[in-house]
């Protein structure tokens, strides 16, 4: 389910309940509120969050409008997976009892989560749409890259901004808490946070006689959201699964031949489960009615993706676009093909 109701106070809502697992609160119903009722009245929140929120609720608006976006990219990465980053349309979660488990999963979500909020403020704050941020303005005079000087101009995006908020905001009541499950999520917030900061690029603009490069006006710009949720992807298959320290103040590793975490890696406590049925307990939902593919030997194949229960198979009719011609000008004219296919779907459990 992608689809989340519209307004400031459900969204942020929405932000507060996932961002901390322990918070029980019917969000779905507050969408009427106003903004300063909204701040007062959503359960859980500590008085440094309900502070923010009251001082910057266009940032609360931009925040919640941003978070189908990373739940989108969320489900992108794990479309053809047994957890497929599925949503509970009525749960006050998002993700149901799936996050009550310190799981390699919840580790996923609190990075892309965090970082989701840090593109969306920093791309927010280049394009003028905050009254209290807006282009770097560290970026000042001239520098140097392997290509040579540069002098910095254009709109440079301001992620340490976006990161110093996103920080405050979503780590405050985790702060507080300090117990095993608030340590975990603050590194992978964390981690989160570092991957959109990874991705800046510089681009450049020459200047000289018929397009020499003689001068360059560069800036620093975020790449696309698609590269931080690959390179995320890719830090959740090579979590670390961890135990706390003899002081209660960190990690180490689990088992003696993995690494000890870096900021950058993903962390989790607990073992998840194969997801393959519906399971109240770790939120689960199962794999029945899901498709899959047949022919495949990857992780969407129906033997992996149906673990092990079969799979149906129905014809379907498909309706296409082919024969596309270019006609001068400037037009393109297909026609709508039919053709019949098959669909398999897991079985559900018996």
């Amino acid at each position: 389910m992608n689809l989340l109701p519209s307004g400031i106070c459900f969204y942020l809502s929405v932000a507060i309940c996932w961002f901390t697992s322990r918070v029980d609160s019917s969000w779905w119903y507050m969408g009427t509120l106003g903004s300063h009722v909204m701040c007062d009245n959503i359960p859980g929140l500590v008085n440094k969050q309900r502070q923010l929120c009251r001082q910057h609720p266009k940032v609360m608006q931009v925040i919640g409008v941003g978070i189908k976006d990373w739940i989108d990219e969320c489900q992108h990465q794990f479309r053809n997976h047994r957890w497929n980053c599925n949503t509970m349309a009525r749960d006050h979660n998002v993700f149901g009892r799936l996050l009550l488990r310190s799981s390699r999963e919840a580790a996923f979500v609190y990075a892309i989560s965090s970082a989701g909020v840090v593109y969306t403020l920093t791309r927010a704050c280049s394009q003028g749409e905050l009254d209290t941020c807006s282009c770097d303005p560290g970026k000042k005079g001239s520098s140097r890259d392997a290509m040579g000087t540069f002098d910095w101009g254009g709109c440079s995006d301001h992620v340490d901004h976006a990161i110093k908020f996103t920080q405050n905001f979503i780590d405050a009541k985790e702060r507080r808490e300090r117990d095993a499950r608030a340590l975990m999520n603050l590194h992978n917030n964390r981690a989160g946070r570092r991957a959109v900061k990874r991705f800046l690029n510089l681009e450049c603009k020459c200047h000289g006689v018929s397009g020499s490069c003689s001068m360059r006006t560069c800036w620093l710009a975020m790449a696309d959201f698609r590269q931080t949720g690959d390179y995320l992807r890719r830090k959740y298959n090579s979590a670390i699964q961890v135990v706390m320290n003899q002081y209660g103040t960190g990690f180490t590793g689990m088992f003696r031949k993995f690494k000890r975490p870096s900021k950058n890696d993903l962390v989790y406590f607990e073992d998840s489960p194969d997801y393959c049925i519906r399971d109240y307990e770790s939120g689960s939902v199962g794999t029945g009615g899901r498709v899959c593919n047949r022919t495949s030997r990857g992780a969407d194949s129906c033997e992996v993706l149906c673990c092990g229960r079969g799979y149906d198979t129905s014809r379907v009719s498909r309706t296409t676009k082919c024969e596309c011609k270019f006609h001068w000008c400037c037009s393109v004219h297909c026609r709508d093909c039919h053709e019949e296919v098959d669909v398999h779907t897991c079985k559900a459990q018996s």
